[in-house]
């Protein structure tokens, strides 16, 4: 019986692919093409030109190894399952407004005791306000 899902690489063939693709074939050749001119120079008495012709093919190498772990990347993306919803980070008491909408730890009264547990709960809250912001981050689905 036949699958109905999509093959893994259809992303390949949709538009900005197929245009990411023609430009990483394009800055290939064109760099290539660059090392060939400044060879030419460099045969014609340019000194200068001798090391730019050794440097654009390595700049060719390095786009088509750029290329191939963006595919590679990508496929590993298409092949990782959604990410569920995280659950709200949980900190004691006072350490957050009360509008913050994060759940305490400890029972109402309870607030710091001591200095170091003052610092530990803005430490703690700064720590849920990065996680916060950061959630989701890594996630990039930029070319689909």
């Amino acid at each position: 019986m036949a699958s109905t899902e999509a093959p893994r690489w259809r992303f390949l063939i949709t538009p900005r692919w197929v245009a990411w693709h023609l430009f990483a074939v394009v800055a290939f050749w064109g760099m290539l093409w660059l090392g060939d001119w400044q060879l030419h120079r460099a045969l014609s008495g340019n000194g200068l030109s001798w090391a730019y012709t050794f440097e654009w093919p390595v700049f060719a190498i390095m786009g088509a190894v750029f290329w191939v772990k963006t595919v590679r990347d990508e496929f590993h993306l298409a092949d990782a399952p959604e990410a569920e919803e995280q659950p709200e980070v949980a900190l004691p008491a006072g350490a957050l407004p009360a509008t913050a909408g994060v759940a305490a730890l400890a029972e109402p009264g309870d607030g710091p005791a001591t200095e170091e547990d003052s610092d530990l709960a803005a430490y703690n809250a700064y720590l849920a306000r990065l996680h916060s912001e950061v959630r989701g981050h890594g996630k990039w689905h930029g070319l689909r």
